[in-house]
C-alpha cells in the first residue's frame, strides 16, 4: 500500500512539473515572437525613414538637373547651382598638384599626431589605425593633402573593374559598408588582422557619410592603398558622390575637423572619388560591387567607359542639345526623371519668357554648329554615354527582391529592383557563380538570396542605434566558399539583454517617426477628414492607418504601430485624431513653417550648395535665390518680403552673410518626452510648464 502512494504521489507530481513545464514554453515561445515583431517593425521604420531621404536626394538632384537642363546659361538660379554639374574648376591634370600644393603647409612644433612620409611605410599607416584608436590628435592638413593626392595618383592608373586571385593568399577578406564608423574598422582589423601581403581586403564603398569618423576610415584605407597597392581594393558606393556628402554629413565633418585647408580637401575628395574602381571580380568567379545589377549591366560595356567623368560629359551634351532645342526630357525607363514632372509647369514660365528665347536664340546664332552637325553628334554619343551612366547608377543603387523580373527601384528613387532570373542570367552570361554586394543594412550583418547566388554584406554594426544589427565581414579562399564572421562594436550591446536591446531601438525609432509624422500635420489632417465627413474629430482605426500611410508614403504596419502611437480612442474604438495630435506634442503652426521643418535636410543640401567655397556662410543675395529654389522645388509661395525679413532677422550681426549651421540649428526638434523627463529630474514638478514639441533658435519665433 505505501508503495503505491508513493507512485502515485510521484505521478502527481511529474504531471504538475509537466503542465509547468509547458506554459513556461508557451509563454516563452509568445515572449520571443513578441519580441521579433518588435524588432522587425522597429527596423522596418528605420529602413523606410532611410529610403524615403535617399529618395527625396535623388528627386533634388535630379530637380537641379533639370534647372540646368531648362534655364538659360544666363540665369541668376543656373548661375547659382552651375557648378556641381561641371568638372571641377581645375580640371587638368597638370594643373591639379600645383592647385593643391601642400608644401607651404607648416607643420607646428607642437603638433604631436603621426607624422608621414612618402613612400608611405607599412610602420606609418599603422601609427596611423593606432593614433585614431587612442584618439590622438588628428592627422596634420599637411599630411592629409600629400596623402590624398598620393591617392589619387594611384587610383587614375587603376581599372574601372580590379581582377584578382586566391592562389597568391589563403584568403581575401570583403568587408560592407562603413559608413564613418571608426570602431567597426578598428574590430575588423583587431579580430581579421591588419592588410598585408598575407592578408588581402576588399572594401565595397560607402565609407563615408552619417558616422563622426569618415575622414579618419579614408586617410587608414588610402594609406594601405598606398602601402599595398596590390593587396588592397576599393570599390565605389553611392556615398562617395559630393552631392550625396552635402546631406548625410561628411562634408560637414571635414570642415568642422579642418577649417582651414578643408575646402581643398574636399576638392581634392570630389576627384579621388570620381576615380574610385566600380567593382572587383574573384578568381574569375565572384562578382563584387556596391549595389547590384540590372537587366542590362554588362561588365564589357563598364570596363571601358571613362568612369571619372562620364555623367559629366552627358550633363554637358545634354546641356546644349536643350539650349539650343529645348524639349522636354526624355524617357529612358522614365522613372529616373520621373520626379521632374511634378517641376515642370512652374519651371517653364521662366523658360518660355520671351526675353530668355531671344537670348537663347542668339546663343543658338553664334554657336556655328548647325542641326545637322548636331544631330549628328547626339546619335555618336547619346546611346553610349546615356546607358553608361545608367549603368553606374544602377551598380550604386539597385537591390535584389524575391520576384523575377527588373522594375524601378521607387524606393530609393535610383537604380533598379532586380530578381532571381535577372542574377541567374547574369551570372550565366559572364560565367560568375556569386555576387557579393552591400548597400543594404541587415540585422545579422549579411544576408543570401537569389538561390545563395547573391550575398548581401553590411559592415556598419548598431547602424540605426545601438543593438539594432551586427555588422559581417567574409572571407573567401580558393574554394570561393563563403566564411562569415559576424560582430558588434559597441560595449554597450554586450551590457544589455535583448528585451533592453530591442527596447532602446523601438524607442528611437518611435521617436524618429514622431518627427516625421509632426512634419506631416497638415497633410494628415486633410486625410483624417476625409473619412470624417460629419467632422467629429474621430476616426476608425483602419481609417487611421489608411490616411497615414497616403500621406507618409512608408509602408509599414500602421495597424499594429497604433499601439505605440495612439492611445486616445473612445470606447468604441474610433481614434480622436486632435487629441491625437496633441499626444503627440505637435504644435499650431503656419504651413510655411511645417513644409520647411518637412523638408530641412532638402533645405540644407540646397544651402551647402550654394556655398561653393564651403566656407559656412552664404551671402544675402545667395540667401534669397535659395529660398527661390526651395519655392519652385516644394511648389509653394514665398513672398520677396517674407525672404528679406527672414534675412535681418537670421543676420544678427549684420555682416551681410548667414551662417547656415545656425540657421540649421533652429529646425533642431526636443522632443517632449525627453524634455518633460529633465524638468522632473530639475523641478520635480513634473515639468508642465511647457507644452509641445519645440524647436530651438529664433526659427519658430521669426517665422
Amino acid at each position: 500500500m505505501g508503495c503505491g502512494v508513493t507512485k502515485s504521489n510521484h505521478f502527481h507530481k511529474h504531471t504538475t512539473s509537466g503542465k509547468a513545464a509547458i506554459l513556461i514554453q508557451r509563454w516563452y515561445r509568445q515572449y520571443v515572437a513578441r519580441t521579433e515583431m518588435r524588432r522587425r517593425y522597429t527596423w522596418h521604420v528605420f529602413q523606410s525613414i532611410e529610403y524615403s531621404g535617399e529618395q527625396a536626394q535623388i528627386k533634388l538632384y535630379n530637380f537641379l538637373g533639370y534647372l540646368m537642363d531648362n534655364f538659360t546659361p544666363s540665369s541668376n538660379e543656373r548661375n547659382l547651382i552651375s557648378h556641381i554639374f561641371r568638372e571641377n574648376e581645375v580640371c587638368r591634370d597638370t594643373e591639379w598638384e600645383r592647385y593643391f600644393c601642400f608644401k607651404n603647409i607648416e607643420v607646428p612644433e607642437i603638433y604631436s599626431g603621426p607624422h608621414l612620409t612618402f613612400p608611405l611605410t607599412v610602420e606609418e599607416a599603422v601609427g596611423l589605425v593606432e593614433a585614431f584608436r587612442n584618439k590622438k590628435q588628428q592627422l596634420h592638413s599637411r599630411y592629409v593633402l600629400q596623402l590624398l593626392l598620393e591617392t589619387w595618383k594611384l587610383l587614375r592608373l587603376l581599372p574601372n573593374i580590379n581582377r584578382i586571385s586566391t592562389c597568391h593568399s589563403k584568403e581575401i577578406t570583403i568587408c560592407g559598408d562603413l559608413h564613418g564608423q571608426l570602431e567597426d574598422l578598428l574590430l575588423i582589423f583587431y579580430k581579421n588582422g591588419m592588410p598585408s601581403l598575407e592578408k588581402p581586403y576588399v572594401f565595397n564603398g560607402d565609407f563615408v557619410d552619417r558616422g563622426r569618423d569618415s575622414i579618419e576610415i579614408l586617410l587608414i584605407l588610402f594609406a594601405f592603398l598606398l602601402v599595398y597597392p596590390s593587396d588592397i581594393y576599393l570599390n565605389r558606393g553611392n556615398h562617395e558622390d559630393h552631392i550625396v556628402n552635402l546631406r548625410y554629413g561628411f562634408t560637414k565633418e571635414v570642415l568642422s575637423k579642418y577649417k582651414m585647408h578643408g575646402k581643398r580637401i574636399l576638392k581634392l575628395l570630389q576627384k579621388i572619388f570620381s576615380w574610385l574602381p566600380l567593382a572587383t571580380v574573384i578568381d574569375q568567379k565572384v562578382l563584387i560591387l556596391h549595389g547590384g545589377i540590372s537587366d542590362s549591366t554588362d561588365l564589357s560595356v563598364l570596363a571601358r567607359l571613362d568612369r571619372h567623368n562620364v555623367r559629366n560629359r552627358r550633363e554637358i551634351i545634354k546641356r546644349r542639345a536643350s539650349f539650343t532645342y529645348p524639349k522636354p526630357l526624355g524617357a529612358r525607363d522614365c522613372f529616373h526623371n520621373r520626379s521632374l514632372q511634378d517641376f515642370s509647369d512652374r519651371i517653364r514660365v521662366n523658360v518660355e519668357n520671351p526675353l530668355e528665347v531671344k537670348r537663347r536664340e542668339e546663343l543658338t546664332l553664334n554657336a556655328q554648329i548647325n542641326k545637322s552637325e548636331q544631330d549628328s553628334l547626339m546619335r555618336k554619343f547619346k546611346t553610349a554615354l546615356i546607358s553608361s551612366s545608367h549603368q553606374i547608377l544602377d551598380l550604386l543603387w539597385s537591390d535584389p527582391m524575391a520576384q523575377d523580373g527588373c522594375i524601378p527601384n521607387e524606393v530609393r528613387g535610383g537604380g533598379c529592383y532586380w530578381g532571381p532570373d535577372v542574377t541567374e542570367d547574369f551570372l550565366n552570361r559572364h560565367n560568375l557563380q556569386l555576387i557579393i554586394r552591400s548597400h543594404e543594412c541587415k540585422q545579422e550583418g549579411y544576408e543570401f538570396c537569389h538561390n545563395r547566388k547573391v550575398l548581401t554584406l553590411f559592415s556598419a554594426s548598431n547602424y540605426y542605434d545601438v543593438g539594432s544589427n551586427r555588422g559581417a565581414y567574409v572571407k573567401l579562399g580558393p574554394d570561393l566558399v563563403p566564411y562569415l564572421i559576424q560582430y558588434q562594436a559597441s560595449s554597450m550591446t554586450r551590457e544589455l539583454t535583448v528585451k533592453q536591446s530591442v527596447g532602446r531601438t523601438e524607442r528611437s525609432a518611435l521617436r524618429v517617426l514622431r518627427e516625421q509624422l509632426f512634419a506631416h500635420k497638415s497633410d494628415l489632417l486633410c486625410a483624417f477628414k476625409k473619412f470624417d465627413s460629419e467632422n467629429t474629430g474621430l476616426v476608425s482605426l483602419n481609417n487611421w492607418a489608411s490616411a497615414v500611410e497616403n500621406v507618409m508614403h512608408l509602408d509599414l504596419p500602421w495597424r499594429m504601430l497604433r499601439c505605440q502611437l495612439v492611445t486616445c480612442k473612445n470606447s468604441e474604438g474610433m481614434i480622436n485624431y486632435y487629441d491625437w495630435f496633441n499626444e503627440l506634442a505637435i504644435l499650431q503652426l503656419s504651413c510655411l513653417l511645417e513644409t520647411l521643418y518637412r523638408h530641412r535636410s532638402t533645405l540644407e543640401t540646397i544651402f551647402r550648395i550654394v556655398d561653393t567655397d564651403n566656407s559656412g556662410f552664404i551671402s544675402m543675395e545667395n540667401f534669397r535665390q535659395t529660398w527661390k529654389l526651395l519655392s519652385v522645388y516644394l511648389k509653394m509661395e514665398i513672398t520677396d518680403e517674407a525672404i528679406s525679413d527672414l534675412a535681418i532677422a537670421i543676420d544678427s550681426n549684420h555682416d551681410g552673410s548667414i551662417d547656415i549651421d545656425e540657421f540649421m540649428e533652429a529646425f533642431r526638434l526636443t522632443d517632449k518626452k525627453s524634455r518633460l523627463e529633465r524638468g522632473r529630474s530639475i523641478t520635480g514638478n513634473g515639468g508642465c510648464s511647457t507644452e509641445g514639441s519645440e524647436i530651438l533658435g529664433w526659427g519658430w519665433r521669426v517665422l
